[in-house]
């Protein structure tokens, strides 16, 4: 997997590829977020530029897993998530990062097991106090989230 430079732009947006691609494929709402909320220009990138980071990172997964189906590409590996991580040290960049992780793994109402992987192994790696719930309590439910495998209705 190739890497990018400590804090770039680039750093920060493989590791939302990552986060919209935890849980096996990129839905709709996940990329009309990236849209709505000019992701591109609040990480300093053009939108083709931001594109080309998730295209790349998605060669990138394909390249390190022969054999594997789409599915499994999803199940999130320690070393490689590290590694990912790790391009990211800037504090106010990682709060930014990880403030969009959420909105875009939100942005379907359903989170995964892998997406709460991404985002619990980001707050434990970076030392960043715990935003937001990685489980979907009762309240959230009420709004319309689901969680693992159960779809609201």
């Amino acid at each position: 997997m190739r890497s990018y430079p400590r804090n770039s732009p680039q750093a920060a947006t493989r590791i939302l590829a990552l986060a919209m691609l935890a849980d096996g494929h990129q839905c709709p709402s996940e990329l009309a977020l990236l849209e709505r909320l000019e992701v591109h220009a609040q990480l300093g990138l053009s939108r083709a530029e931001l594109h080309a980071v998730v295209h790349t990172f998605c060669e990138d997964l394909m390249a390190v897993s022969t054999g594997m189906c789409w599915a499994d590409l999803a199940q999130v590996r320690p070393d490689p998530l590290r590694q990912v991580l790790a391009e990211v040290d800037d504090p106010a960049l990682q709060c930014l990062v990880m403030e969009l992780c959420i909105s875009l793994v939100e942005a379907d109402r359903y989170l995964t097991d892998t997406e709460s992987v991404v985002l619990a192994a980001a707050l434990l790696q970076w030392g960043l106090p715990r935003q937001a719930p990685l489980t979907v309590p009762a309240s959230a439910k009420d709004q319309g989230l689901a969680y693992a495998g159960h779809r609201a209705a």
